[in-house]
């Protein structure tokens, strides 16, 4: 996605292909549906930034078959192995931060990037160039989350496990904005998109409010972080086990921040 000293949450960590399955099944499905409504077909040109995974490129690809082109971008790709070679078809890995390098390529039918921007210190810039790789008539898709929109972990706060879950969400917001993250930069997209030039700007929004992946994403998460928690004394070793363990079970109702959606069509 971004530079190590300005991502948090760093692919090349062992629980970062947990979040990506629990990612992928919170929001495949709304991200696809979205997608499919602009017309995503056959023969598309498709730049993936920051994919990630491998889920939402293996779908871009089986859209647009062999006439079309995913061409998939991280500046990690440890994850996106099974991408690469012949029986792939379509789909072209490239290492690329888009961040700091200009666009690989313009003309693109669709442009789409999930969950990377927020993290990015000059995060209008990358969607500036983002914005000038789609072809005429061509979409921008941008979907990221507003952490400030929706703060909690348990919305319920109907106990100490919930109040605890809580306060170790509390202490990640405070490490994501320590990195620069702009935690209500979701509800920003709308005037991103139009100031970039595009027209036809809509944004909708997904707020899973529980489901076992919502749990599985907040355990890894938790995990990957534990070190940083503890350090920073926004948690001790004793409560993240404690939050670890109620996760476990099917009793804590565990939501994500508000993923904002937004897309936008370059003038002809």
């Amino acid at each position: 996605m971004t530079s190590e000293t300005g991502y948090l949450l760093d692919n090349r960590q062992r629980e970062a292909g947990r979040r990506f399955d629990a990612l992928a099944e919170l929001f495949d499905p709304w991200t696809l549906d979205h997608l499919d409504q602009l017309g995503l077909a056959a023969g598309w040109r498709c730049w993936e930034v920051g994919a990630g995974g491998p889920s939402v490129p293996t779908a871009l690809a089986e859209r647009v078959g062999p006439t079309g082109q995913v061409l998939v971008t991280d500046i990690d790709t440890a994850w996106l192995t099974e991408l690469s070679g012949p029986a792939t078809g379509p789909v072209e890995v490239r290492r690329h931060d888009v961040a700091r390098d200009e666009p690989p390529g313009d003309g693109f039918d669709l442009v789409h990037v999930r969950l990377v921007l927020v993290h990015l210190p000059d995060r209008a810039e990358a969607l500036r160039r983002m914005a000038g790789a789609v072809r005429p008539g061509g979409w921008l898709v941008v979907e990221d989350a507003d952490p400030a929109l929706q703060p909690l972990a348990c919305p319920d706060e109907r106990g100490p496990a919930e109040e605890l879950a809580n306060r170790i969400r509390r202490g990640f917001r405070a490490l994501l904005a320590e990195r620069g993250v702009d935690l209500a930069f979701g509800r920003t997209l709308p005037a991103q998109l139009r100031g970039a030039g595009l027209h036809d700007v809509r944004a909708e929004g997904c707020f899973p409010l529980t489901s076992p992946a919502c749990r599985e994403l907040e355990a890894a998460t938790v995990r990957q972080l534990r070190g940083r928690l503890v350090a920073g004394g926004l948690a001790t070793e004793r409560e993240i086990e404690r939050h670890l363990d109620h996760l476990r079970g099917e009793g804590m109702d565990v939501t994500t921040a508000p993923l904002i959606t937004c897309w936008g069509r370059r003038p002809h």
